[in-house]
This record gives structure tokens, C-alpha cells and sequence, in this order.
């Protein structure tokens, strides 16, 4: 634990936690960048996962799913960037926040679950051909709640 709250400090006084810290506009700003990825992970994400759980049947997985898969990673890439740049702002405080925990757990197993996913090869069969195994659909309803667990989880942050 001593080795946890030694980074945490070490992160606390990095130049870019101060400039956050000391320039309202500069945390706006990150803050702002955090969202926008978050709002383009999680949005691509849970259409897809609806599509793959059978809505929008007109519409072909093998279209729409490198779009909202290319688009998710992006918005991923920014969020944890900009997330991981807001923590240093007040690193000790998020690592004791139930909250924060709960969030970084249910990003952990979203991506094991996306890992997952794209391993089966019955996920890459259903976005060829359209249809999707009961095991496709059961993963994209667990990705669609762990995702929206993620962002109940870091609006709780706020308020734990």
C-alpha cells in the first residue's frame, strides 16, 4: 500500500495534475475531452450491442459494425487519456473513493468482455452473416450493462 500512496503523491505533483489544478480553462477542458470520448465509447458501443441482440435488423453488422468499433476504440483512447490525466489532479482521494474502484473494475471486465468477444468465432460469424448465437447475444447484453455500469460508476464518484 505504501508503494500505491507513493505514486499517488508522485502523480499529484506532476506539471500537468498542477496546470489542472492551477488553470480552471485547462480542467474544463480535459474534463470536457473525457466526456466526448466517453459519450463516443459508449454510444457506438451500446448500438452495436443492440444490433448484435437483435434491433435494427435492416441494418447489416458487417456495415455498421467496423464503423462503431473503430469509433468506440477512439473514444476509448480519449477517455482513458483524459481520465487518467483528471486522476492526477487528486489521485489519493480518487484511489479512496469506493466509487473510483468500482468504476476501474467494471472497465476491467468490459474489456475482458470485449477481448472475449472478439476471440469467439461465432462473434466474427455474426457480423459476416447477420445472425447471432444466443452465447453473441448474451456477451453484447453483459458489454451494453457494463459499459452503462461505467458511466453510473464514475458519476458516483461525485457524489460518494
Amino acid at each position: 500500500m505504501e508503494t500505491l500512496t507513493e505514486l499517488a503523491t508522485a502523480l499529484g505533483v506532476w506539471p500537468g495534475a498542477q496546470w489542472l489544478r492551477a488553470s480552471w480553462v485547462a480542467y474544463l477542458v480535459v474534463n470536457a475531452v473525457h466526456i466526448i470520448g466517453i459519450a463516443l465509447l459508449v454510444g457506438p458501443i451500446v448500438i452495436l450491442d443492440l444490433r448484435l441482440m437483435g434491433a435494427w435488423r435492416h441494418l447489416p453488422l458487417s456495415a455498421l459494425a467496423p464503423l462503431l468499433s473503430h469509433v468506440a476504440a477512439f473514444g476509448l483512447g480519449l477517455a482513458v487519456l483524459a481520465g487518467a490525466w483528471l486522476f492526477t489532479v487528486r489521485p489519493a482521494e480518487y484511489l479512496a473513493n469506493p466509487a473510483f474502484g468500482w468504476k476501474l473494475a467494471l472497465i476491467a471486465l468490459a474489456l475482458a468482455n470485449i477481448a472475449v468477444q472478439h476471440a469467439n468465432p461465432a462473434y466474427r460469424r455474426a457480423l459476416a452473416t447477420d445472425l447471432a448465437s444466443a452465447g453473441v447475444k448474451l456477451s453484447a447484453a453483459a458489454s451494453a450493462l457494463l459499459w452503462v455500469g461505467v458511466v453510473i460508476a464514475g458519476r458516483w464518484i461525485g457524489f460518494a
